[in-house]
């Protein structure tokens, strides 16, 4: 059984953790030639839209789930679940 971090004196040892984050906001499909095209100021259309689920990421494993919003013309994701147990 996993000991649980509950404990405030164990906490603060979490500071100084690296972790790596990622959110995949969509994908799309395009042939080489389209991809050799791509330049500074390309628009690639993805998959997702404002509102659509997506998995949160931490360190390879599943860790949120949310839904992809706009914030002053930027992306972001609103978190909606924390998944409860992660390896």
């Amino acid at each position: 059984m996993r000991k649980k971090l509950r404990d405030p004196r164990h906490i603060d040892r979490l500071d100084t953790v690296n972790l790596t984050a990622a959110v995949e906001l969509g994908r799309s499909q395009m042939t080489l030639d389209a991809a050799l095209d791509i330049g500074e100021q390309s628009l690639i259309e993805l998959d997702k839209q404002v509102g659509d689920a997506v998995d949160i990421m931490i360190n390879g494993q599943l860790f949120a789930r949310g839904e992809v919003v706009t914030v002053d013309e930027n992306f972001g994701v609103r978190i909606t679940e924390i998944v409860q147990e992660i390896d």
